[in-house]
């Protein structure tokens, strides 16, 4: 193990420890019950899901982060770089489930009723339909080999709504503004659904919050 140390880069790790420590995060409460989003998400997957998958990313990424800030005031440029990757997959599984939350809501408060305003004129614009953009979505889900998210995303750049994949827990880059995120991994769904995926993406289309994608595509 090499450690490489200067008096400035000791200077600058000092600062960034407490800084560091500051940004830890915490399990972002629901806007529902877990078994509010029956018969579409099953309560027992949502319980799971939320209190122990998301749980772990938020431990996952609030001990890296601690461990990244005594890494960089130690010098240890190997285990710096490894922790890096830790605090991306386990701080894109925190982001990632957090706007997934959001995307959902039970039937009762709005879920599933298709988007209006501005939203639904670009999509109607851009893909005819938000059927036809609904088939893209789930097409690009379906095709998701692994672990992954789909997302309904504003491209910052011109404007349009786009359809993207990412893997593991990676998130959508500053380019996107993220409309929709619908979770992959099989933690979602397979209870279940067991291997049965497209029936989930099918299904999840009757709770989703299409007022929180409206929000975020004027905002």
């Amino acid at each position: 193990m090499f450690a490489v140390t200067t008096r400035a880069s000791r200077s600058i790790a000092t600062r960034a420890a407490p800084l560091l420590s500051r940004t830890k995060v915490t399990l972002p409460d629901l806007d529902y019950d877990y078994g509010a989003l029956e018969p579409f998400i099953s309560g027992q997957i949502n319980q799971l899901h939320h209190s122990k998958h998301h749980q772990t990313y938020v431990n996952g990424y609030n001990t890296a982060i601690e461990q990244h800030a005594e890494a960089l005031h130690a010098g240890d440029v190997l285990k710096t770089v490894e922790l890096e990757q830790h605090i991306k997959f386990h701080g894109g599984g925190f982001r990632n489930h957090s706007l997934f939350w959001k995307n959902l809501a039970p039937v009762s408060q709005g879920g599933g009723e298709l988007p209006t305003g501005e939203l639904l004129k670009a999509i109607n614009a851009q893909y005819g339909s938000i059927d036809s953009l609904i088939g893209l979505t789930n097409q690009k889900l379906a095709g998701i080999q692994g672990s992954g998210w789909g997302w309904v995303v504003k491209n910052n750049e011109n404007g349009a709504i786009e359809v993207v994949q990412t893997y593991n827990q990676d998130t959508v880059g500053a380019k996107y503004t993220p409309l929709l995120a619908i979770d992959a991994w099989e933690h979602a769904y397979y209870l279940q659904y067991q291997n049965v995926k497209v029936d989930y993406f099918k299904a999840i289309w009757n709770v989703i919050n299409w007022k929180e994608a409206e929000r975020r595509y004027t905002a």
